[in-house]
C-alpha cells in the first residue's frame, strides 16, 4: 500500500467517529446504558459533552490483512463533542451534535498538527412505547417488551474535507458529504441487567467535485457507498448505598461502507469494514439526571477484522445532564 493510499484510510477513520456508537445519554429509564443521543422517557431536554482520544495502531489492507505502521509513526486524533436533545412531543424528540477535532500525527517523517470543526449531526427519534420499559421482575410477557426507538439522522458536512483547500489528509476533519441514516434502537432493562441493539443504514448524497487537496481537477460527480452499522451490548447495574448506580457495559460493533461511485462508475477505494469491541462504565445519580461515563473501544489488530481501514483504539469521557 502506498503512503497516499494509507493516508486516505487514516483520514477516513479521522472523520467517521469509531466508537461503536456515540455513547451519550441513558436508557428509557436513565442510567447510562443507551448507545445514542437519546433522552430518557418523560424528560424534556438534555445536554451532553464528551472528550475522546483516538490512537492509530496499524491498518487493514484491501484484502483484510493487518499491516503495521511504518517505524516511528505516531497517529492520534482528539475530539470534543457537544450535544443537545429536546422533546418535541410526548413521543418525539430531536437532537443536534457538533464535534471539534484536533489531529496530531507523525508519519514517514511528516509532522502535522491541525484542528477544526467536524461534521454536525441532526437527529429525530420516535418512541414507539408509552411507558418506561425497565422492570425489576418479569411477571408476564408484557414485561419483556423492549423500549423501541425509530430515528433518522442527517449528517451535515461542516468539517474540513479533502475537497476543500487543504494540503494533505492530515488536515481534514469531515467527509464532505451529506448523509441520511435510518436508525433502530432497542433497549431493555430487567434489573440489574440491560441490553441494547442499535442498527443504522445510511445513504450519502451525491455531490460535484472540482478540487482535491487544494488542486483543481476536471469536475465529476461523486457519491460514497451505503453505510451499515450494527452494535449490540449487554450491561449490569450495581446500586450504591446512596442509590447512585454504576453500570458496566460490553459492546460489539460492525461498521461497513460499500464501494462509492464516480460519474456512475464503481469506486472501490472508498469501500471499508471495521469491527470493534467496547467496554463502558457509567456512574448515574439517584435521580438519573447526571451521568458520567468512560468508554474504551478496541479494534483487534488481526487479519479479517477490517478492510481498507486503520486499526484504532478510542478512549472517551462523557457527561450528560437530563432536564426533567
Amino acid at each position: 500500500m502506498t503512503g497516499r493510499r494509507f493516508l486516505r484510510r487514516m483520514a477516513l477513520a479521522t472523520v467517521l467517529g469509531l466508537s461503536p456508537v456515540v455513547a451519550w445519554s441513558a436508557s428509557c429509564c436513565g442510567g447510562g446504558s443507551s448507545s445514542s443521543l437519546v433522552m430518557p422517557k418523560f424528560s424534556r431536554a438534555m445536554v451532553a459533552a464528551s472528550m475522546a482520544t483516538e490512537h492509530y495502531d496499524g491498518f487493514w489492507d484491501s484484502d483484510g490483512t493487518y499491516r503495521e505502521d511504518p517505524p516511528n509513526s505516531d497517529l492520534n486524533q482528539y475530539r470534543f463533542n457537544l450535544g443537545y436533545a429536546q422533546r418535541l412531543a410526548s413521543r418525539w424528540q430531536a437532537s443536534v451534535s457538533l464535534p471539534y477535532v484536533w489531529n496530531s500525527n507523525r508519519y514517514s517523517g511528516l509532522d502535522s498538527h491541525t484542528d477544526g470543526l467536524g461534521d454536525a449531526a441532526v437527529g429525530f427519534w420516535y418512541e414507539a412505547f408509552d411507558n418506561i420499559k425497565c422492570v425489576w421482575k418479569v411477571r408476564n410477557w408484557a414485561d419483556l417488551e423492549p423500549a423501541i426507538y425509530l430515528g433518522a439522522t442527517l449528517t451535515v458536512p461542516t468539517g474540513i474535507s479533502p475537497y476543500d483547500d487543504v494540503s494533505n489528509n492530515f488536515d481534514i476533519t469531515g467527509r464532505g458529504f451529506y448523509r441520511l441514516d435510518a436508525n433502530l434502537l432497542l433497549d431493555k432493562t430487567i434489573y440489574p441487567w440491560n441490553a441494547t441493539l442499535a442498527l443504522s443504514y445510511g445513504k450519502y448524497l451525491e455531490r460535484d467535485v472540482n478540487r482535491e487537496y487544494g488542486n483543481y481537477v476536471e469536475p465529476y460527480r461523486k457519491r460514497l457507498g451505503d453505510r451499515r452499522l450494527a452494535s449490540a451490548s449487554v450491561g449490569y447495574t450495581y446500586f450504591l448505598e446512596s442509590m447512585d448506580t454504576l453500570t458496566f457495559t460490553l459492546a460489539y460493533s460492525h461498521l461497513e461502507e460499500a464501494a462509492g461511485r464516480i460519474d456512475g462508475q464503481p469506486d472501490p477505494s472508498t469501500e471499508m469494514l471495521k469491527r470493534a469491541f467496547a467496554a463502558t462504565v457509567a456512574l448515574a445519580t439517584m435521580d438519573r439526571d447526571w451521568v458520567l461515563k468512560g468508554s474504551l473501544s478496541h479494534a483487534i489488530p488481526e487479519n479479517g477484522w477490517g478492510k481498507n481501514f486503520p486499526v484504532t483504539n478510542v478512549l472517551s469521557l462523557e457527561v450528560s445532564h437530563v432536564l426533567r
